[in-house]
């Protein structure tokens, strides 16, 4: 999410060895002006932190709310009655809260959904539940069933992520465990599920496993499902629907913040080392020079603090309303307030771009999809944007 360091300075709160980089704005050829621009969907929400929808849903658009609701945006309108609250069960100070919501790909017969919180104590939460059967637009608290307990050491950096990703796996995103500089050097740590990737299967039945496939499946020390490891606090990832490309934005320590891309699903049996705290961006970090970086992924794209202080990662564009953007991966800035985008070519981050026009003045929590793909723009303030055709 966003980092300490972000809410301090805001008042409100594959494998690619070796990727092009960019150290500082967009460059590069430019992509067409024309044709997008911001569409309110509806406000008044309280923090919200993720837009998210099932498949084939193309009736509703679910809204996550930090402090512990989950509402629904149902044929323009916001219903009066949340689908999901724990807010009593939920921890909400400082980068705490309801995190992450994703939708089973079977969930219309299914009716399984997973969220991501850290519970009374600050320790993350992961569960999955079932919609109510007698109301499709209320969830069913009797059904929660927590398959992953994880003690916070300390209250920032709980990632909070979860979507379900190629051949249905459940991706799951965990910062490095908090404080500053990972003082317990957890991302590197193949025993530790901080700083981490984890990934799962699920059944029909919410039934959870560690695939096959995982690259450290078997070794006893490694029961956390890890698939990646040297992340500091992945605010945010999402695969490519057309791709299945994945793209992780990375909140940074005291620089720099960072994009990562993983090609396609060829990569995904293998390990993947993202490189943090060894290296922050393109530089090292520990030690502060000279650190090995022969097996670490580098990002794809890198931005100093002269240009903001936190990334908010976003998603390719894969909708119909706006032609234009294409295959554009869209992420922002939660302190800065920009939003840019670039696509991904070949190892490349090629027509990078500024969009003025879809800065909606406010923090930027997140991005989100609907099921047609239609991409969304969540604010702080609690107001929800689609990108849509501009005049």
């Amino acid at each position: 999410m966003y980092s300490a360091r972000s809410i301090r300075r805001s008042a409100a709160l594959v494998l690619l060895a070796a990727a092009a980089c960019d150290s500082g704005g967009p460059t590069g050829p430019d992509v067409p002006d024309e044709g997008v621009e911001l569409v309110e969907v509806a406000n008044g929400f309280s923090f919200p932190v993720l837009v998210t929808a099932p498949l084939q849903d193309l009736t509703r658009i679910f809204v996550v709310e930090k402090g512990g609701l989950i509402k629904i945006i149902k044929n323009g309108n916001v219903l009066p009655t949340p689908f999901l609250d724990i807010r009593n069960n939920v921890s909400r100070g400082g980068e705490q809260g309801l995190l992450g919501l994703a939708f089973h790909p079977g969930y219309a017969t299914n009716r399984l959904f997973v969220i991501n919180y850290t519970d009374t104590n600050g320790d993350t939460r992961v569960s999955v539940l079932k919609t109510s059967a007698a109301n499709p637009d209320l969830a069913d608290l009797s059904t929660e069933e927590v398959f992953l307990f994880v003690e916070q050491p300390f209250a920032n950096h709980n990632g909070g992520h979860v979507t379900f990703g190629p051949f249905g796996y459940l991706f799951i995103g965990m910062g490095d465990g908090g404080s500053s500089g990972d003082p317990g050097d957890r991302a590197q740590d193949l025993a530790s599920p901080f700083g981490k990737l984890l990934r799962y299967q699920m059944d029909d039945d919410g039934h959870v496993s560690i695939p096959n496939g995982n690259p450290f499946v078997g070794n006893p020390g490694l029961v956390w499902g890890i698939w990646s490891a040297g992340l500091r606090n992945p605010w945010r990832f999402s695969f490519d629907r057309e791709t299945s490309a994945l793209y992780i934005g990375d909140v940074g320590q005291n620089r720099f913040e960072e994009i990562n891309v993983v090609a396609g699903t060829a990569g995904f049996g293998r390990a993947v080392n993202f490189g943090w705290d060894i290296m922050e961006g393109n530089e090292c970090f520990e030690p502060m020079s000279g650190c090995n970086q022969q097996t670490l992924v580098r990002p794809l794209v890198v931005y100093d603090h002269d240009d903001g202080c936190s990334v908010t990662g976003g998603h390719v564009y894969r909708g119909t309303d706006v032609p234009s953007i294409q295959g554009l991966y869209f992420y922002a800035d939660y302190c800065a307030g920009w939003v840019r985008s670039f696509r991904y070519d070949n190892g490349v981050a090629v027509e990078q771009k500024e969009w003025p026009e879809l800065s909606p003045g406010d923090n930027i929590t997140s991005f989100g999809e609907d099921a047609r793909a239609e991409l969304y723009i969540v604010t702080s303030g609690g107001t929800i944007y689609r990108l849509g055709p501009g005049e």
